[in-house]
């Protein structure tokens, strides 16, 4: 007569690799929970500093915003200006990798910039990152050191991979002559036109901002697009 295995909580235990895949899927959980944690905020962030200013801004409502408390933050942040910095990079390291991309690509110099207008339109006008560059502008006079790490971090690096694509454009004819790559801030001169006059004028006069970039660099360009 065949004889039943009784069942014991030993049958069911699980396997050194079962062990070892709950363990993975709760670091998982564990990562992706500290992950949106610290998104949120950032995101929180963002809304204090962008309706307080930097210098009005307190840590205790950007945890409130984000729903956490305030000693959370400091779990993720040494201090108001590290909460800053970060929220910088959080939000434009993106643009300035697709920033980098484009200039590294073999495109000519028109269809590198056309790309380059679409990054800026969609990916910083078109969203939130649009409230740092008026933060930078705002708070960057009062609060110098929030300036000078704008500037290590963003500009800086983001001109000299302009100025080395504008010296090759110049060197192989693409553009009659070296003005911008001396002066590369006339580049950027009607993106911030743009992101001032949509957070000050744009309920008076809504502007397309696309266009007008557009518009802009077309005149810039002018001699150098022309056929030949």
């Amino acid at each position: 007569m065949a004889t039943t295995r009784k069942e014991t909580p030993e049958n069911h235990a699980p396997t050194p690799r079962g062990r070892g895949a709950v363990a993975a899927s709760r670091q998982t959980a564990r990562l992706a929970k500290t992950a949106a944690r610290r998104e949120a905020i950032l995101d929180a962030a963002l809304d204090e500093f962008s309706a307080r200013g930097f210098a009005a801004a307190r840590l205790e409502d950007v945890a409130r915003r984000a729903g956490v408390a305030k000693g959370t933050i400091y779990l993720y942040f040494d201090d108001k200006e590290a909460l800053f910095q970060e929220l910088v990079r959080f939000q434009i390291g993106p643009v300035m990798s697709a920033f980098e991309t484009v200039l590294a690509s073999p495109l000519p110099l028109k269809g590198l910039i056309d790309q380059a207008i679409e990054i800026f339109t969609r990916e910083v006008f078109g969203t939130r990152r649009k409230q740092v560059i008026r933060l930078i502008i705002s708070e960057g006079p009062r609060f110098p050191a929030l300036a000078e790490f704008y500037y290590r971090e963003v500009l800086g690096p983001i001109f000299k991979s302009v100025r080395a694509r504008l010296q090759r454009a110049f060197e192989h004819g693409e553009i009659a002559d070296d003005t911008l790559v001396r002066f590369p801030q006339l580049l950027g001169a009607a993106t911030v036109t743009a992101v001032v006059w949509q957070g000050l004028f744009d309920r008076f006069e809504p502007l397309d901002a696309r266009a007008m970039i557009r518009a802009y660099f077309d005149r810039l360009f002018a001699a150098d697009w022309r056929p030949r």
